[in-house]
């Protein structure tokens, strides 16, 4: 647990500085119980958003409004890791080299998703890009485990040939 810590408090450092633009945003200004119970929330408000999307198919524009809740429950769940690292660095994360495609197709996707949904009010489409957005978003938090996306790549080759 104590390496947890460490890792998501970024103290490989022995300077206690903080750099940037926010330094009051970094994920050392709340103590640990408070980061996981940030967390928490944000993870179970997520979830809840959720059902409220499997709940809205049984509504008049239940697919459209599926796919927002849907979205949004996608959103709340990212920000949820926040609280464990903080925004900058979670940011820095989203965006470093070996997750930048993954984190790109996750935003084009969710984009994708609620513009099919709010705009143009296709049901099959909107529902096309949620899976897709679906798939983006495993790829994305498969990147944050070690070795994962190498072993989904064999274990597909393997079915293929």
């Amino acid at each position: 647990m104590d390496k947890l810590k460490r890792f998501l408090n970024g103290n490989d450092r022995d300077d206690d500085s903080t750099t940037g633009i926010f330094p009051d945003l970094e994920s050392h200004s709340l103590s640990w119980s408070t980061r996981i119970k940030g967390f928490i929330i944000c993870f179970i408000l997520g979830l809840i958003i959720s059902v409220f999307a499997s709940l809205s198919l049984f509504l008049h524009k239940g697919l459209s409004l599926f796919v927002i809740f849907y979205t949004i429950g996608n959103v709340v769940s990212m920000m949820s890791t926040c609280f464990l690292m903080g925004p900058v660095k979670q940011l820095k994360r989203m965006f470093a080299e070996t997750r930048l495609i993954a984190t790109i197709l996750v935003l084009v996707m969710m984009g994708l998703t609620l513009f099919a949904a709010l705009y143009f009010h296709k049901a099959a489409m909107s529902l096309f890009f949620m899976i897709l957005q679906w798939l983006a978003m495993t790829w994305y938090s498969l990147s944050y485990i070690p070795y994962a996306r190498d072993g989904v790549k064999k274990f597909f080759e393997s079915c293929i040939a």
